[in-house]
C-alpha cells in the first residue's frame, strides 16, 4: 500500500490539480470561442510549425504532446478534415507516416496565437514573478522526464 500523503502535501496536490484543471478549461473555453481550435488543434499546429519542413513522425508527434496511436490519429484524422494538417508517407521510410502542416494550418496558427497567448498572459504569467516562474520551470522538467 502507498505511503499516505501528508497534510501539506495533499493540500499542495489538490491546489494544482484544480487550479490547473481550471487554467486548462479556461484556456480551452477561450481559445475555441476566439478561434474554433482546441487546445489540441493549437498543440498539433504549434509542434508542426516548429518542425524542420513542418513535419513530424505521427509517432514522434504522439510522443511530443503525450497522446496515445489512437489519440493522435483521431487528432490529425479531424485536422485533415478541416484542412489544417494532411498526412503523408515518410519520404524516409514508406511504411511510416508524417502529419505535415498545411497553409490554412499556418495561417489558423497565425490567426490564433495573439489571442491564446493574451489568454496566456492574462489568466497564468502575469500572476508569477520570475523566479515563480523558474521554479514551475524547473519542477515540471524534472516531472517530464519521468
Amino acid at each position: 500500500m502507498a505511503e499516505p500523503l501528508s497534510d501539506t502535501q495533499l493540500q499542495h496536490w489538490r491546489t494544482f490539480i484544480e487550479s490547473s484543471w481550471a487554467l486548462h478549461t479556461t484556456l480551452e473555453d477561450e481559445l475555441r470561442a476566439a478561434t474554433g481550435l482546441s487546445m489540441n488543434d493549437y498543440h498539433v499546429l504549434v509542434a508542426l510549425a516548429d518542425a524542420p519542413g513542418r513535419r513530424i513522425r505521427m509517432g514522434e508527434l504522439a510522443n511530443r504532446l503525450v497522446f496515445s496511436p489512437s489519440r493522435i490519429t483521431y487528432q490529425i484524422t479531424s485536422m485533415i478534415k478541416r484542412g489544417l494538417v494532411s498526412k503523408e508517407t515518410c519520404p524516409d521510410d514508406k511504411r511510416g507516416f508524417e502529419a505535415v502542416l498545411t497553409e490554412a494550418g499556418l495561417e489558423a496558427l497565425r490567426a490564433a496565437a495573439p489571442a491564446h497567448l493574451a489568454t496566456v498572459r492574462e489568466r497564468f504569467i502575469n500572476h508569477l514573478d520570475e523566479e515563480e516562474l523558474a521554479v514551475i520551470g524547473r519542477a515540471f522538467a524534472k516531472i517530464r522526464k519521468n
